[in-house]
């Protein structure tokens, strides 16, 4: 899912392009994109583009009228800069924005369609679909200690809920919490002074870092190619490939869909963290350090395919 700085990097896409442009239409491919029905989509045609914001992981556009066009684009929404009029093409084309200055096409990958379209009325209808999380780009620190100690959480899910911090996900927060050197599984309130301040740090340099390296990836051009894995990335996507800092192999837990990525040596004092999957399948042979999980699979049985049976590891 784009988070924070793809986010700001396509703003900065869109508002060299298609500031104090007109919006001359909007053609929907699929019409369950469009999540509102009022107002009606038609009452943004031939208005002014007088800004752009983000609303948490949402790309706003301010149209004149006090109307505000609201693309969330979820897990594999992308925008793309056409040629003016361009056709929405293909099964992933949901729809397309045409301004005076050129057309923005909306698409989305795989078959679940969840990305959305909103158009609401005034500041309160754009409110309303705020989750209300902070920025953690335009918060003190003592506001972002506050918001991730108003409940006990993981420091996981603290990064990642949109109620607490604003634009924050399954990729950067792993990120995160690698530059931090804590546990993703550290409840918020056990953190000390110093751990809060390294935290809040690590968040404010690691979401810099990446809006600039996004941006002179673009060069300039309408960005193309947002993922959420990145080979320049310390952990997320990297399970079982070495830690750049020091070396150890990347571990994971997985739970459903989402998957959190980290470096044991770094951030748990050399500690695995249970997969509960694996770990329910495995039981004893769950291994609790990286040292016992090395020897384990050096001692692992092998099955007829050469590989480890389920006393071993995957």
């Amino acid at each position: 899912m784009p988070e924070l700085p793809d986010i700001a990097v396509y703003l900065e896409a869109l508002d060299s392009r298609v500031s104090g442009a007109a919006l001359e239409r909007v053609r929907l491919a699929s019409p369950f994109v469009l999540r509102s029905v009022d107002p009606p989509i038609a009452e943004a045609h031939g208005r002014a583009v007088i800004g752009l914001r983000r609303v948490g992981k949402r790309i706003v556009i301010a149209l004149d009228g006090e109307l505000f066009l609201v693309i969330h684009l979820m897990v594999a929404g992308r925008l793309h800069w056409k040629a003016a009029g361009a056709r929405v093409s293909g099964k992933a084309g949901l729809a397309a924005f045409d301004f005076s200055t050129g057309t923005v096409t909306l698409t989305e990958a795989g078959t679940k369609k969840r990305a959305a379209i909103h158009l609401v009325k005034g500041e309160q209808g754009l409110a309303d679909l705020d989750a209300g999380g902070i920025d953690p780009l335009a918060c003190t620190a003592g506001e972002f200690s506050d918001a991730i100690t108003r409940e006990n959480h993981t420091l996981k899910r603290a990064l990642t809920d949109p109620h607490i911090l604003s634009g924050i996900g399954n990729a950067y927060s792993d990120e995160i919490l690698h530059k931090a050197r804590l546990s993703p599984v550290r409840q918020t309130r056990a953190l000390s002074d110093g751990e809060h301040a390294r935290l809040y740090e690590a968040a404010r340099a690691t979401l810099y870092e990446w809006v600039v390296r996004l941006r002179q990836a673009a060069g300039g051009e309408f960005p193309e190619g947002v993922t959420a894995f990145r080979p320049e990335m310390a952990v997320h996507g990297r399970y079982g490939r070495p830690c750049p800092d020091c070396g150890a192999a990347v571990q994971r837990i997985r739970h459903a869909d989402n998957e959190t990525n980290y470096c044991a040596k770094c951030q748990t004092g050399g500690k695995l963290l249970a997969d509960r999957a694996l770990s329910r399948l495995l039981r004893a042979d769950w291994p609790r350090t990286l040292e016992e999980m090395e020897e384990r699979r050096g001692l692992a049985p092998q099955s007829k395919m050469g590989r480890p049976t389920r006393r071993g590891l995957p």
